[in-house]
């Protein structure tokens, strides 16, 4: 089955939109309990399909989410879905144990993304095919970006000193970013240098 469009049990459901803190006509007041205890098998059937997951760790703990409400114009996405980040904790067989966080879209009781974060590693379903390095996360926020501005890649080539292939292999993720040419691209985005960098997975935003 895939990760995506695999149909959700109402329990999981429950659970994945149970936030204690939710305020009910200007009060503070608790929902009714759920059990929480569907969701670490749930993650972990989830993560146990992806090819690179250790199956030595599980997910051993989990604190209730805060379920948002989301807006989408992305295609095959419905025009609003339900996202929620959920916390907790994955732990492996030998006693080890580090901070996850996975990060759940739905629509109705169909499961339409689904991303961890284990420690400092995101984790999510693989995009590129057997063999074939994933595409860098820097493409899809590079390629909103400058959509949204309206850059197209021969301006973005131009300004920034390097060759529209470059360009185009960065918004499709088979081109890595670096110190340089992230600075270079802040500017012609009108962003930070920091911005851009922390976006790029490169280290703390610091200058080199």
């Amino acid at each position: 089955m895939e990760i995506a469009n695999r149909t959700l049990t109402v329990h999981v459901i429950a659970a994945l939109t149970y936030w204690p803190g939710i305020l009910w006509g200007g009060q503070k007041n608790p929902p009714d309990p759920v059990d929480l205890t569907v969701l670490p098998p749930f993650f972990n059937e989830v993560l146990q399909e992806l090819p690179w997951w250790n199956r030595d760790w599980q997910v051993s703990h989990v604190e209730p989410g805060l379920p948002v409400e989301i807006d989408s114009d992305h295609h095959g996405y419905p025009s609003t879905f339900t996202e929620v980040s959920v916390p907790g904790t994955v732990g492996s067989g030998g006693g080890e144990s580090l901070p996850f966080v996975a990060k759940v879209g739905f629509s109705g009781d169909r499961l339409i993304r689904f991303q961890a974060k284990i420690g400092d590693v995101v984790l999510g379903p693989a995009v590129a095919p057997a063999g074939r390095l994933e595409p860098h996360p820097f493409a899809r926020v590079l390629t909103g970006l400058m959509d949204l501005r309206g850059i197209p890649v021969r301006a973005m080539a131009m300004e920034t000193g390097r060759s529209a292939p470059t360009i185009q292999m960065l918004r499709i993720g088979r081109h890595n970013p670096e110190p340089l040419l992230t600075q270079e691209i802040a500017k012609v985005l009108g962003m930070s240098e920091a911005d851009v960098r922390v976006i790029a997975g490169l280290d703390d935003g610091s200058s080199q």
